[in-house]
């Protein structure tokens, strides 16, 4: 079983071993490397350090995730759509070729072994808010689905990254691997960037007593982070890893979500790897906040050397 540790250690445990210049560099190479518990040199280009301490160290990478696994190809697969997937358990299931019983017990397994953890729906049943009349078919079709986190960010990686090419790289072609990783690596790093702000997010409103937090989804609408206090406040947040600045035409979108789902929130939050447009920078006050990379030094402060943690896999 793997050992646990929450996401915000394993960031402060990764810091402690290996020193990264910037924020950008860290949260980029935490969201592969996070959960080895190696010595990672973050001077050099990652494209170089996945070659050298995952791609040509794969024979022994792969066996540990074979153990990890059972050998079972329910798990490989499984763990391979939720990687990739929207991480919603039934579309999952779908992809993995697997049904409600196979999949549940599969899902379980990876659970109970701590390599994955459920984040559960708030979405609200429309049958039991709908008292009068029917429902439209695909409401009715409609089923709310749980969604799943990965507990280390490096098995995320090997299962989404590594596992499609395996059989290639194991005779050292690495050339497919190569190509797929450099088109999708920013959408690769949203989801723990996400995770990152949710948690910087909840440091900030300390004080208040959180009754729930994490993304949120339905049929219709996702929105990243949406918080909710024991005084009812609503705090929401957008995340985007991206190459370019975020602008006011993405405030605006997300006010759209928040009015479609009646919400009125305390404050809106964007957290963004590469800043913010004048404009929408114009617009901060006691409502809008806006979070950049380097604003993530935050989850850092008072950090020793006792968090340094053992390593995973």
């Amino acid at each position: 079983m793997l050992l646990s540790a929450s996401l915000l250690q394993q960031f402060r445990s990764f810091y402690l071993r290996n020193y990264p210049d910037d924020m950008e560099i860290l949260i980029e190479y935490f969201s592969i490397f996070g959960g080895l518990g190696w010595e990672v040199d973050t001077t050099k280009p990652l494209i170089i350090l996945i070659e050298e301490l995952i791609l040509d160290k794969f024979d022994m990478l792969h066996q540990k995730m074979k153990d990890m696994t059972l050998c079972q190809e329910e798990n490989r697969r499984l763990l391979h759509s939720l990687a990739i997937g929207d991480r919603r358990i039934f579309s999952a299931f779908n992809k993995a070729g697997l049904n409600n019983g196979n999949g549940g017990a599969t899902l379980n397994y990876l659970q109970e072994s701590g390599i994955i953890n459920l984040e559960y729906s708030r979405e609200e049943n429309a049958k039991k808010s709908n008292h009068k009349g029917k429902l439209k078919r695909e409401v009715a079709r409609h089923r709310i689905s749980d969604k799943v986190l990965f507990n280390k960010p490096f098995i995320r990686f090997w299962f989404y990254f590594v596992t499609p090419y395996r059989r290639e790289i194991a005779k050292k072609d690495y050339t497919n691997f190569m190509e797929n990783f450099q088109q999708k690596q920013n959408s690769f790093t949203s989801l723990v960037f996400e995770e990152l702000s949710s948690i910087l997010l909840n440091y900030h409103i300390r004080d208040s007593q959180i009754i729930s937090s994490g993304s949120y989804w339905d049929a219709k609408i996702e929105i990243d982070i949406l918080t909710v206090t024991d005084k009812d406040e609503v705090f929401v947040g957008e995340c985007k890893w991206k190459n370019h600045k975020i602008n006011r035409k993405e405030f605006h979108k997300l006010q759209d979500k928040c009015e479609k789902l009646s919400l009125t929130p305390k404050k809106t939050i964007f957290f963004s790897k590469r800043g913010f447009s004048k404009e929408l920078t114009n617009m901060q006050d006691k409502n809008l906040t806006l979070y950049s990379s380097e604003d993530f030094k935050l989850l850092l402060k008072n950090i020793s050397l006792d968090e340094l943690i053992l390593q995973f896999i």
